[in-house]
């Protein structure tokens, strides 16, 4: 009978709070899962996972991160910064795990990635300098573009850090830069009606929890509109016709180490932040042919992956 009572014990409770849908963040979770499954954790045996889903809703997140602490769980796990700051804002005391996340001190999430303190770790990459790198590829690739649009989620705080960074560049290569916001799939249509009626010569597409579940959409309408779009590799691998930016379902799967030390009993302001390392540079050729875009060699040779 002690046996039994104590069994429940060792079930740890991980909250999972997602700013998208199921659906559209699957890969991310079962990239964790096999993480966990890695480390021995495996669900309905010694651990249960909790999700809350946003759906895009931006302004459910406090709440749903609200939902997780009353549970209560033992540890929260998240993405991006709308997801971190609801989660921060909601405990002081749960562990939050980012499993990926931009620029956390620009964002005042943590004071420094190698002491973040508080209760927060996690991975993150640097939003800013994907953006920057992103315009300086499209102009090598298109010499003559002069109108940039950047595709952004007006529902999230983290973007105007990135905006910012982006602009010494557009300055040296003397672009226009455009700023257009949507807050769901349903204003997709318009944006890009929007891009091609103001003389948009591409577009950059930031990271962003909603956007980066719809990128297949996205892709759809850039290559509908005959719009040369760059943005995370899966824009890339959906039709787009580039991508620079980081491996997430590698960090998802990372966020395992996190959860497995902190359950182990290490505080998560004493594991330091992860930063992002490696880069991946994708060109979609069918697309550029589409396009007529030829990618010129200096591209070519730097790319991880070409899509015939």
């Amino acid at each position: 009978m002690p046996g039994a009572l104590a069994q429940p014990r060792k079930t740890r409770r991980i909250g999972f709070l997602g700013s998208s849908s199921a659906s559209g963040y699957a890969p991310q979770v079962e990239a964790l899962r096999a993480g966990l499954g890695d480390l021995g954790y495996v669900e309905g045996k010694n651990i249960a996972i909790e999700f809350r889903w946003a759906e895009g809703k931006y302004e459910r997140l406090p709440e749903l991160a609200a939902e997780l602490v009353r549970l209560p769980v033992d540890v929260i796990v998240t993405h991006g910064t709308p997801g971190a700051l609801a989660c921060k804002q909601a405990t002081t005391t749960i562990p939050i795990v980012m499993a990926s996340a931009g620029d956390v001190t620009t964002s005042g999430m943590v004071a420094s990635i190698a002491r973040p303190g508080g209760n927060i770790t996690g991975s993150t990459f640097y939003n800013s300098e994907l953006a920057a790198k992103r315009l300086e590829l499209l102009k090598e690739i298109l010499p003559h573009m002069r109108r940039v649009a950047v595709l952004i989620n007006a529902a999230n705080p983290g973007m105007e850090p990135v905006l910012r960074t982006m602009e010494p560049v557009t300055k040296a290569f003397k672009l226009e830069l455009q700023q257009v916001g949507v807050r769901g799939p349903e204003e997709f249509e318009r944006a890009f009606s929007t891009m091609v009626t103001g003389h948009i010569d591409a577009v950059v597409v930031l990271e962003d929890g909603m956007l980066n579940s719809n990128i297949k959409r996205i892709a759809e309408l850039a290559g509908a509109k005959r719009l040369p779009a760059i943005g995370l590799p899966e824009l890339a691998e959906a039709g787009g016709l580039m991508a620079y930016g980081v491996d997430q379902l590698k960090m998802f799967r990372r966020a395992a180490y996190f959860i497995d030390k902190i359950l182990k009993g290490t505080k998560a302001g004493d594991i330091p932040i992860e930063r992002a390392t490696t880069f991946e540079t994708i060109l979609n050729l069918k697309t550029a042919k589409a396009l007529g875009i030829k990618f010129p060699q200096s591209v070519l040779v730097r790319a991880d992956k070409v899509i015939e």
